[in-house]
């Protein structure tokens, strides 16, 4: 993970595994290290092209926030499979107690007179794993599998055990769907 920012990026790219005409996510898991409140918001050079959500948010004092990047079906796969499109991570120190409903664009202007950290982030196509998971595809539980599995490099097998002794994310992310999320990894 990257240091010297209030939040922790992983990872520091957004990786899809392009397949022609599916709608494919994958995850950013933000981390805030620091004792204060870090308002985020999610921009990106391609609009129609991505769904995130949240795409603006707070994450507490010492937590995590998982961030889907969904990307639509494409019909056409680009040339080289490169991909120009980008996004744009900004952040900044917020008031104690802020929520997610307070999150402004006044909040992200330099001009107010506030810190903003900026952060790009590349889009890179790679070839589609081939899975055996029974996790529907395009899912929130996917990207949190994949998400979780690239941040441990565990095997999806050893998820269950990895996820009960080191994150906390899936039950702020994915209310209810905590014993779904493990059962999905065994």
């Amino acid at each position: 993970m990257d240091t010297g920012y209030l939040l922790s990026v992983e990872p520091q790219e957004l990786q899809f595994p392009f397949e022609l005409r599916k709608q494919i996510s994958c995850s950013l898991l933000l981390l805030n290290k620091s004792d204060n409140y870090v308002a985020f918001k999610v921009k990106t050079t391609n609009p129609k092209n991505y769904c995130v959500r949240p795409n603006a948010a707070v994450v507490s004092p010492r937590s995590t926030c998982v961030v889907i990047v969904t990307m639509q079906a494409q019909t056409v796969a680009p040339p080289d499979m490169q991909c120009k499109d980008k996004f744009l991570l900004l952040n900044v120190v917020a008031s104690p107690g802020t929520t997610a409903k307070d999150v402004n664009a006044n909040m992200f202007n330099e001009e107010a007179g506030h810190h903003v950290e900026e952060r790009e982030l590349k889009v890179v196509y790679v070839a589609p794993p081939r899975s055996l998971s029974p996790v529907r595809e395009g899912s929130q539980e996917e990207a949190f599998l994949n998400c979780y599995q690239s941040i441990y490099k565990a095997p999806r097998a050893s998820l269950d055990k990895t996820y009960k002794s080191s994150c906390r994310v899936a039950k702020c992310q994915f209310p209810g769907r905590v014993p779904l999320i493990l059962n999905l990894a065994k």
